[in-house]
Order: structure tokens, then C-alpha cells, then sequence
């Protein structure tokens, strides 16, 4: 059985579909995906065994010129490229209008999806020859995991979700003799950050672990924060600019993982990495990390990130780091 995916973006949510993929993989043996996302998530699916093809999209950043001459064309060679094969069923886990009316609907194929109740944009459904039902009030990777159950017809598992995807790193460990932890300093929004000041207090707190500590980046001003909170650590390491897979290669060998609310806390989790993830005015509820050994804490009193102390974070990671926790 072949399936096309649709599940564009963001990275969370193209990470939180996996571990539906491995549901399918169980439960219908020989079941093979191809997958539409976005261009800047392309690497994410190919780590997964049961994907064969996956077929990047720009609208991101089509649509900032999308009458232009090289946006047309980029388009057409993507319509040809998804009507290239005929699909038993195509599954658009994306549930919105944009990714419905302009990529599922050009796919051949029965198309599955969640009906105008369940989908974020309801109209969405308009472009589904199958509607699914699907409960609102259980966690993104749970709702997913219904919907490929009911569009592929096997009993939903009762199991924890199975990302699958930390095998294809184990296979090729780090090299680095030295354990380590990573701290994922960097998010899109600034109320969501943690000061610097409590990063380095913790940073300081760690000094008697012997483990380093690892800061990756992804902006110009990103570099230059995990700069300043590296400054005088000599146990602390600036990592190069680094590719989404090359970053995955550095978690998955983390003792663990301290992050803000970020895409990359949502990868630590489908890592099976051990994680604290820090939340000030975002609520986890049903989009929060969903894995094995993943915390949250939050302030207690307040939505401000300030609040949460480096002293209580250094106490919740201390048992993840104690040598008992390998």
C-alpha cells in the first residue's frame, strides 16, 4: 500500500506526526509513505523507515512572490512531481485550508482527513472524500495518531507513541568521548526566552558535573547570545552553524537536553532524549513535548520566564545527569 502524507509544517507538528507513521508501519506490513512538507523540514521524514519519497513545498515562501516567474514554474514541477504517482490513499494531517485546496486536493488518490469539527480550519474538510471524527482534547501526536488509524482502518494503539527515528542516529553514535548536555537557548519569541543571566547561573551550577555543555545556533543573533552566555565557561562549547540533521546527531548523543519552547525541544523528545523544557506565557497542554523523560516546569506564580530560578531548573536535572540515570 502506497500513502501520500500531507503534513507541510511547522516542526513540531511534522514531528508529531511520526510516531503515527510507526502505528501504521505495525499494524499494515508493506505499507510505504511519501510525504509533502515544507522545504526548510524536508530532512525530518527521511529519517523514518517506512518513508520512501519525500516531496518539499515552498508556499512559505512562494507566497511572498507568487505570481513571479520562478515561483510558477517551482510550482508546476511541484504539481507534476505529486501527480506523478497514484496513491492508495492520501492523508492530509494538516487540517488547514491552504495546505488542503493547495496541495491534497492536486494528489491522486482517496483523500482522508478530519472532518469540519475536528479540523483547524473546518473548511479544510471541503477538500476530503473521507471525514474523519477526531478527539480535540488529547495531544497533537494522540489526534494524529487517530486519524491515520481511522483513514487506514487497524485498531488506534493504546501504546506510547514510537517516534522511530533514534535508531537512525544510534547507528552512527558521536564521537565525542566526552558526556555533555545541550542547552537549547534560542526561540522565536521574546517572552518566551529565559534571561541570559539565569542560563549562565545554571551554566556556573553545572560547573562540578564534569559534563560540557553545548550551545547551537541558527541566527547571527543567536550565535552572538550563546557567546555571551559561553563567555568564561571554559566547559561550555559554541557549536558551528549546523544543518537540522547535524543538530539531531548532537542531541541524540546528550546526556540531556535543558530547552525554551522551541522546535528543537519537540525533536530532543522524538530523540527519546532525557528534556526540561521551560514555559513562561505559552501552555504546553496538548502541544508540549510527548516522549519519554520529558519535564516541563514553569514559573509559579507568573508567566514570566524570570521567574523559573536556575536553581530549581539545576535540581530537576540533577537525577537525569547522576550517573544512576545512564
Amino acid at each position: 500500500m502506497q500513502v501520500l502524507i500531507v503534513k507541510t509544517s511547522s516542526m513540531g507538528d511534522v514531528l508529531h506526526t511520526l510516531p503515527a507513521l510507526t502505528d501504521a508501519m505495525r499494524a499494515i506490513p508493506g505499507i510505504r509513505f511519501d510525504w509533502i512538507v515544507e522545504e526548510g523540514f524536508a530532512q525530518i521524514p527521511t529519517w523514518h523507515p517506512a518513508v520512501d519519497r519525500v516531496i518539499p513545498v515552498a508556499i512559505r515562501r512562494w507566497r511572498k512572490h507568487w505570481f513571479g516567474s520562478a515561483a510558477r514554474e517551482e510550482r508546476f514541477l511541484f504539481k507534476r512531481e505529486v501527480q506523478s504517482r497514484q496513491y492508495d490513499l492520501v492523508i492530509d494531517a494538516q487540517g488547514l485550508i491552504k495546505s488542503a485546496a493547495l496541495v491534497t486536493r492536486i494528489a491522486k488518490g482517496i483523500k482522508h482527513g478530519q472532518d469540519s469539527r475536528s479540523a483547524r480550519e473546518p473548511f479544510a474538510s471541503w477538500w476530503y472524500d473521507r471525514r474523519h471524527a477526531i478527539n480535540k482534547q488529547q495531544h497533537a501526536v494522540q489526534r494524529t495518531r487517530e486519524l491515520f488509524a481511522k483513514s487506514l482502518n487497524y485498531p488506534l494503539p493504546t501504546s506510547l507513541g514510537d517516534y522511530a527515528i533514534a535508531g537512525h542516529f544510534l547507528a552512527n553514535p558521536p564521537v565525542d568521548a566526552v558526556q555533555y548536555l545541550v542547552f537549547l537557548h534560542a526561540t522565536t519569541r521574546d517572552a518566551k526566552h529565559w534571561p541570559e543571566n539565569n542560563w549562565r547561573e545554571l551554566i556556573g551550577l553545572l560547573q562540578a558535573s564534569g559534563l560540557k555543555i553545548k550551545l547551537p545556533w541558527g541566527t547571527e543573533h543567536e550565535q552572538q547570545r550563546a557567546r555571551r552566555l559561553a563567555e568564561g565557561f571554559n566547559y561550555v562549547e559554541v557549536l558551528p552553524k549546523l544543518t537540522l540533521e547535524q543538530v539531531a546527531q548532537i542531541l541524540a548523543g546528550a546526556k540531556a537536553v535543558v530547552s525554551v519552547d522551541t522546535g528543537l525541544s519537540h525533536l530532543t523528545a522524538a530523540l527519546d532524549r532525557p528534556n526540561i523544557t521551560l514555559y513562561g506565557p505559552t501552555d504546553p497542554g496538548l502541544i508540549g513535548g510527548y516522549g519519554k523523560n520529558q519535564f516541563v516546569l514553569r514559573p509559579t506564580q507568573s508567566q514570566n520566564m524570570a521567574d523559573i530560578s536556575a536553581q530549581r531548573v539545576a535540581e530537576h536535572l540533577h537525577p537525569l545527569i547522576a550517573p544512576m540515570a545512564d
